[in-house]
């Protein structure tokens, strides 16, 4: 159960800090400094590098409540 809220507490907090990084893209697009090719390069990264960490999330916190704080209680 506690694995399960906090992968989605962090989960919450990468979703947003791809957004704002995805809103900076686009700023910076519009301002013409960086490419099309280059905005949809980052974009498509940043939202596979997102998805991928976020799937990660729950095996390393099972593992550091099994392994550290499991013998604690």
């Amino acid at each position: 159960m506690e694995v399960i809220l906090i992968s989605m507490f962090s989960a919450i907090i990468i979703f947003i800090t791809v957004y704002y990084i995805i809103k900076v893209l686009n700023i910076a697009y519009k301002r013409e400094e960086i490419t099309f090719r280059k905005r949809r390069v980052l974009v498509t990264s940043s939202v596979l590098i997102g998805l991928f960490v976020t799937s990660i999330l729950p095996f390393g916190y099972q593992k550091i409540f099994d392994g550290f704080l499991q013998p604690l209680l």
